[in-house]
């Protein structure tokens, strides 16, 4: 039988067969090429993905406000309402676990800066600092100042395993990178690049999508795809050697975020959760976030045009609003649950399907770019296992200090670098009032190796007065040629 007579039955059997109607036409390489794209096809499962996924297309959006509770009190910690001293508890708590080589951070990092008009890794995006750091550098050098953290609290030495979760397009430049910036001084052996895995593109009737005569179309199969690739890329294997016990998972386009929180980590090791997230209280009624909530007994994540706007105005005897909890993409796992994940639960992920503009090949062989949606892609989203959670907590914490994505160029005016950058000069501005400095005018950074989150600063800054722009620096950091 030839390779063509072979593959013609296997994707006959499961109605896929147009896939080789330009055989013929191919090239010898390209052939090839297209086998490799065949062969990475687990058909018969992408025969049930689609049947799964575009079920949910059929059905009438249904409002959930009568099947919905808010995250119970006990399940939920509030910073801004939980005293100084069980914060340090915690705290303490997550620096022990660091110390101990118990913990690690789970970045996804898959994107380009493409809506950034950046045609490299978002990761390497320079958002206009003083110091000119990318989102990678800042990431790290958190990460190097949590460790000399938990070194001074327990004398004991302990390194964050960083697993950076890339994309086909991303994995080769972010490698490049790192070996280019010597890891930002962490020890490579610390830094493991992994790689999404993709899913086809369906037509409404469930054919794959040619992208090119010897080219499947394929499309990252989503945050959610994060559980796969672990197991299938030796990751989770890789914690169990290590003796990672605990894990904080993020996105990397949030320039505020507390990589490994020693505060989160603490809370949720004392809680004995083995899943939870972090929230921040939305700012009003109409805010287009998810919610985290408890629906049929179970966590998930509830899309805001899921509520009725009664339900989203809703609000509690103390004038907070009952469906507050807005999900940032900030989540803490243990190994052990990411293990059952992988091994029992992972293929029962929902599956969202989005309705996209899909380049494909024409029955003369042209490629077109469609104008309007002609097909859909299938996503899994990170969140989804919170329903298969033993335990699962939640923390809130403030907008102003732990959230500010980036998503857009800045003629957008939100959620861009102007804002990213912004955010993060408020918020340092405000470490430097809080240790007894002060600042005129706005533009303030501080380096990571000065302060993680605002502590230590006093001895620098008490009492003494800074024109803007202030950049708080350590020798260790690199100026390229800013001040």
């Amino acid at each position: 039988m030839t390779v063509y007579d072979d593959l013609h039955k296997r994707l006959a059997n499961v109605g896929q067969e147009h896939l080789l109607k330009f055989w013929f036409e191919l090239t010898l390489d390209e052939q090839e090429q297209l086998v490799r794209d065949i062969n990475e096809l687990n058909l018969n499962e992408l025969k049930d993905y689609f049947n799964r996924a575009t079920a949910s297309l059929s059905e009438d959006s249904i409002q959930l406000d009568d099947r919905l509770q808010p995250i119970p009190e006990t399940k939920l910690v509030s910073i801004s309402r939980t005293t100084d001293e069980r914060l340090n508890e915690y705290c303490l708590e997550g620096l022990k676990q660091i110390s101990n080589g118990r913990v690690a951070v789970l970045l996804m990092a898959g994107g380009q800066g493409t809506r950034l008009g950046f045609a490299h890794p978002k990761g390497m995006y320079d958002i206009g600092l003083q110091s000119r750091k990318t989102l990678f550098r800042i990431q790290a050098e958190r990460i190097l100042k949590l460790q000399e953290m938990a070194y001074e609290s327990t004398s004991k030495r302990g390194s964050i395993t960083w697993y950076i979760m890339t994309s086909e397009h991303t994995i080769q430049p972010t490698y490049e990178y790192f070996v280019a910036n010597n890891y930002f001084g962490l020890k490579k052996e610390n830094v493991i690049l992994f790689e999404q895995g993709s899913l086809p593109c369906f037509e409404y009737d469930g054919k794959i999508i040619l992208d090119y005569k010897h080219r499947v179309a394929r499309a990252p199969d989503g945050n959610g795809g994060i559980y796969r690739a672990m197991k299938q890329q030796g990751i989770l294997a890789d914690m169990a050697k290590r003796g990672v016990m605990y894990i904080h998972a993020h996105s990397v386009d949030n320039i505020l975020i507390k990589v490994a929180d020693p505060v989160f980590i603490g809370y949720c090791v004392q809680e004995n959760a083995d899943c939870a997230a972090k929230v921040v209280e939305k700012s009003h009624p109409n805010e287009a976030v998810g919610v985290v909530a408890v629906v049929d007994g179970v966590y998930q994540v509830v899309e805001y045009s899921e509520l009725s706007a009664k339900t989203a105005e809703m609000r509690n005897s103390d004038g907070r609003l009952t469906f507050s909890a807005g999900n940032i993409c900030n989540h803490f796992f243990t190994t052990a649950f990411l293990h059952k994940i992988g091994s029992e639960y992972e293929t029962k992920l929902k599956l969202h399907v989005a309705k996209k503009k899909i380049p494909f090949i024409d029955n003369s062989g042209k490629r077109i770019t469609p104008e309007k949606p002609n097909g859909i892609k299938i996503e899994k989203f990170v969140f989804d296992v919170f329903e298969f959670a033993r335990k699962f907590v939640a923390m809130e914490v403030p907008r102003d200090e732990e959230f500010s994505a980036l998503k857009n160029p800045d003629s957008a005016g939100k959620d861009c670098p102007c804002t990213a950058r912004a955010d993060l000069h408020r918020l340092h501005k405000k470490y430097i009032e809080l240790a007894g400095g002060i600042l005129h005018g706005n533009e303030c950074e501080i380096s990571p190796f000065i302060s993680y989150a605002g502590e230590n600063l006093a001895t620098l800054v008490d009492g003494k007065s800074f024109t803007s722009p202030l950049y708080l620096r350590s020798s260790r950091d690199q100026l390229n040629g800013h001040l």
